[in-house]
């Protein structure tokens, strides 16, 4: 097919036109291409559909196992006094109130910390550090962090409080140092991340102002990626909050209540979780009455397992509000 060209009133030839109908799909083409839509879709839809199978199986058992041992009684004492599988005097089966505030206190600790530094080592590798040989061995040894198995941060936790203060140092403290270990990877890699997509734009803008590079590093680039800056501390958070060897050595077991993070040993949720489901079931002598109940600790070790779900859940919640309130806004 030829195209004709026409001339205009002045006498010049005008372009010739095109023909766009030939550019058009065929009918066979659209359909394939709608079946080939359909079933990506359905592909997507089954993988995401098989990936929600063991987080609602989770879910599901820790709820129903857990909320029926679940109450006031139980968040608001600790197991001092308790015996067996009988109630105590205030009328529960013990608590795990000792084991939420070693919980916070501990993963507090280890979230003061591991922050700090890890922030100011993303902060380091991206706005000061060039690709030399110091970058790439911090980063190396990042990554050599992050898959140091969790024992054996809480035996270097332990064998320095050894060495500091002498053999037999067992404090909540030490389990905050062993967190902070196993966080402090999890911080960096993420809050460099973070600041790898903030515009230099904004930098060069705020040094064509006079601003000084500290200032725009505190002011502009970490206010950015202040909401992934959270976001990766939340994830390093839920990273450490439910281990269980590290602070077995470095925090220990106690059924009393410490609210002193520098002194004496500290119950956390995990170690609480492992002691009661390990005893599987308790005492109840002959003639005890329908109030003894045997199988009281695996009870506990779930409510205890949801209390801890229910914790991580809150932080999530927090970080998220705290990430929307101090971020930058955007647009008008």
């Amino acid at each position: 097919m030829t195209t004709a060209s026409t001339t205009t009133p002045q006498g010049e030839d005008r372009a010739p036109a095109i023909d766009f109908s030939r550019f058009a799909p065929t009918r066979s083409y659209v359909a394939a291409r709608k079946r080939r839509s359909a079933v990506m879709a359905v592909l997507i839809t089954l993988a995401f559909g098989i990936a929600l199978i063991p987080l609602v199986s989770v879910l599901w058992t820790t709820i129903s196992r857990g909320i029926t041992r679940l109450n006031l009684n139980f968040l608001s004492y600790n197991m001092t006094g308790v015996v067996g599988g009988r109630p105590t005097p205030s009328g529960g089966y013990g608590g795990i109130q000792h084991a939420i505030i070693g919980t916070l206190e501990v993963t507090l600790g280890a979230m003061v910390i591991s922050v700090p530094i890890g922030l100011m080592c993303a902060v380091f590798l991206i706005e000061y550090a060039k690709k030399g040989v110091l970058s790439r061995s911090i980063s190396l040894l990042v990554d050599v962090m992050s898959g140091i198995p969790s024992i054996v941060a809480g035996l270097f936790a332990y064998s320095m409080f050894t060495i500091l203060f002498g053999p037999g140092t067992i404090t909540g403290f030490e389990g905050s140092v062993a967190l902070a270990l196993l966080m402090i990877p999890t911080v960096v890699k993420s809050s460099e991340e973070m600041l790898k997509i903030v515009p230099n734009d904004l930098r060069e803008a705020s040094f064509a102002l006079g601003v000084t590079k500290q200032r725009t590093i505190t002011k502009i680039v970490l206010r950015t990626a202040l909401p992934g800056i959270v976001s990766g501390v939340i994830l390093a958070i839920a990273r450490v909050i439910g281990e269980t060897a590290p602070l077995l050595m470095t925090a220990g077991f106690i059924v009393s209540t410490n609210f002193n993070l520098f002194s004496g040993q500290m119950t956390t949720l995990p170690v609480y979780v492992y002691q009661e489901y390990s005893k599987l079931r308790a005492t109840c002598p002959a003639t005890a009455d329908a109030s003894c109940i045997a199988t009281i600790p695996v009870e506990r070790a779930w409510a205890a397992a949801l209390a801890l779900i229910i914790i991580v859940l809150l932080l999530n919640l927090i970080g998220r509000l705290v990430a929307k309130i101090f971020s930058v806004p955007t647009g008008r």
